[in-house]
């Protein structure tokens, strides 16, 4: 299946294009948790300003890149053209905020007794590594999405338009793979497994982006759904996870500063490859 983009034609499938996007930013994770080797000792307040950046990269991403396009897509079937992309944003924040319940796992910054989810015994790395995956479910999701969309024809959902997404999301995952290596090195792990578990965390994007663009390729008709599936999914991993995170330390008109920072940045992908 070929798509052209910008008088280049690929003809990668669309499935495997979102596995190679994914697994870049999967790359770009390892990259910023092998930040530990070169600044071990950065500042909370760094950190803090990293997160709220990614938090600003998902959410301008979430509309920009998704929910806004979803909303064009309904525009082609009978009905309220914004039912579809409605439903889907809900349905993607209700299934996160299950999986939320129910997957064991720490953030950032917070003592042992308040892991979420389920009881369990599981490290309190391991803990820490889960909390971080979950904020890369949705991203990989996203990205598979936009994949799966751009053999459709709209002039909405194209293949520069999942490059910009893939990314924008590629580049806060350098500072999130980095959010999570460095309060693992700091509670007295080695740098490489800090490394390696950080970035362990970015893995599940491949993953959950193959599965994005199958469901997307099986069925073109779920397309709007889909795409708001994964703006709602991103929306609550911003609002449940990555503010709270960048500013429990009390650092909040950096994490603010960082957020408008990376939702800018984002915009400007976004207006510029698409």
């Amino acid at each position: 299946m070929g798509m052209d983009i910008a008088g280049y034609t690929t003809a990668m499938h669309p499935i495997l294009q979102a596995l190679v996007a994914a697994g870049a930013n999967w790359l770009m994770t390892a990259l910023g948790a092998a930040g530990i080797f070169l600044a071990p000792g950065m500042s909370r307040k760094a950190v803090d300003a990293m997160l709220g950046f990614a938090a600003g990269v998902m959410m301008a991403a979430s509309y920009g890149s998704l929910l806004a396009p979803a909303i064009r897509t309904g525009t082609g079937g009978s009905g309220a053209a914004w039912l579809p992309a409605v439903t889907g944003f809900l349905l993607g924040g209700i299934a996160f905020w299950g999986i939320d319940n129910l997957l064991p796992h720490l953030h950032l910054g917070l003592p042992s007794d308040r892991v979420e989810g389920v009881k369990t015994s599981w490290q309190r790395s391991t803990l820490l590594v889960l909390a971080v995956s979950l904020h890369n479910i949705p991203e990989g999701l996203a990205v598979g999405v936009a994949f799966g969309a751009a053999p459709v024809g709209l002039p909405w959902a194209t293949l520069p338009s999942a490059l910009a997404l893939t990314i924008g999301i590629g580049i806060q995952d350098i500072p999130e793979g980095f959010a999570v290596a460095l309060p693992l090195q700091r509670e007295g792990l080695p740098r490489w497994k800090s490394f390696w578990y950080g970035q362990l965390s970015g893995l599940v994007e491949p993953v959950t982006a193959v599965i994005g663009a199958l469901a997307v390729v099986a069925s073109h008709a779920i397309l709007p759904y889909a795409m708001g599936f994964a703006a709602g999914a991103m929306v609550y991993v911003v609002v449940e996870d990555l503010i709270p995170e960048s500013q429990r330390a009390g650092h909040t008109d950096l994490a603010t500063v960082g957020l408008l920072v990376g939702f800018t940045l984002m915009m400007v992908l976004e207006v510029a490859l698409s």
